[in-house]
């Protein structure tokens, strides 16, 4: 069933703040009035939006295909296969706070040691799990596992996978310190490395495993897949695979020095899912909760003696392919008034729809 909204014009509109859509009330729906003095384009537009207004008022009294269409709605699932210490912990908590309000449910992928990558018949049992666990739909799951083909095992509707990256540099060392001193999340949890003081600097100084450059070859594995090619650190097929991964396999990817943007953008777009989320990461204290501590910035030295690297300069390079990438979807879904953004109000409609009703 298409979806048709007939309170839209290709003139652009004002900026506004962005509402979710409401219903269209279901009475007799009358041609709007045109003057005289409107030109043959305007009249062409009233008597398109009022032929849009009869095909949608057949398919509201259609019982089985509006059926069909929530059906739909109701069958889906998102994936976020989160890179760590990307603000995946704070964009996950708005995640739980709106299930129960907007009806959907949340699972979290917890695979032994955090390993990313699945074994086969893991891989074929969480296909079948996404798949075929109707009480779970609609559902977000999320975990730190890389990117899975579902076309690969036989799956047509495939799961809509979403995403957020980082600076690698900035990345790797909010890594460093929370394996060190944890974060306000859960400051009891003792984590690996507790107890060690080194800075980053120091780390990096001395030629350090923790920090060693190839620590930095995570986001373009995450997104490249269970390939083994995904995994040597430094493959150009990698990064290749990541970036087509990227835009051809996720619904968006926002990057965490702009996840209010990214935020907005899911709610603009998936509403099932996401309205209200926008509100509560400006308002809400969960979402802003996990910070990591004792965490100090890398010095200008230390920055310039990583991206001599190769593996650096490529996790940038994808790095920045993400960040032009998320930008230029969000030029094209907002405008900026004020200092804040609004979402764009549909922009297209139908017209010379045939055959023509009676």
């Amino acid at each position: 069933m298409a979806l048709i909204n007939t309170s839209v014009h290709m003139v652009e509109q004002a900026p506004q703040k962005w509402l979710p859509p409401v219903s269209l009330p279901q009475g007799d729906l009358q041609l709007p009035p045109v003057s005289l003095g409107d030109s043959p384009r305007s009249a062409e537009r009233a008597i398109a939006r009022h032929e849009v207004r009869e095909i949608e008022q057949r398919h509201t009294m259609d019982g089985p295909r509006q059926d069909a269409a929530l059906d739909e709605e109701e069958d889906m699932v998102i994936i976020y296969n989160r890179v760590p210490k990307t603000a995946s912990t704070s964009f996950t908590n708005i995640a739980y706070d709106l299930c129960a309000k907007n009806k959907y449910h949340v699972l979290h992928i917890n695979t032994t040691k955090n390993n990313p990558v699945m074994s086969l018949q893991d891989q074929v049992r969480f296909v079948k799990n996404i798949t075929s666990w109707k009480e779970m739909k609609p559902g977000f799951y999320h975990g730190h596992i890389s990117y899975l083909d579902f076309a690969k095992f036989g799956v047509k509707k495939k799961p809509i996978y979403i995403n957020v990256i980082r600076d690698p540099i900035e990345r790797l060392v909010s890594y460093y310190y929370f394996l060190r001193f944890g974060d306000d999340y859960r400051p009891g949890l003792r984590r690996r490395k507790q107890g060690d003081k080194k800075t980053f600097d120091e780390c990096v100084a001395e030629g350090g495993s923790d920090c060693a450059p190839e620590k930095l070859w995570l986001q373009i594995p995450f997104f490249c897949g269970h390939s083994s090619e995904c995994w040597n650190v430094g493959s150009r097929w990698a990064m290749d695979q990541a970036k087509y991964n990227l835009v051809n396999e996720y619904f968006l990817v926002g990057v965490t020095e702009e996840l209010e943007d990214f935020i907005m953008l899911l709610e603009a777009a998936l509403p099932r899912f996401f309205r209200g989320a926008t509100e509560l990461y400006r308002t809400g204290k969960k979402s802003h909760l996990r910070k990591t501590t004792e965490k100090k910035l890398p010095t200008k030295q230390t920055i310039a003696k990583l991206q001599q690297s190769d593996i650096w300069k490529m996790e940038n390079e994808f790095y920045e392919f993400a960040l032009e990438q998320f930008q230029f979807i969000r030029a094209h879904a907002v405008r900026e008034k004020d200092g804040d953004l609004y979402i764009l109000a549909q922009n297209f409609f139908y017209e010379k729809i045939y055959p023509k009703s009676n």
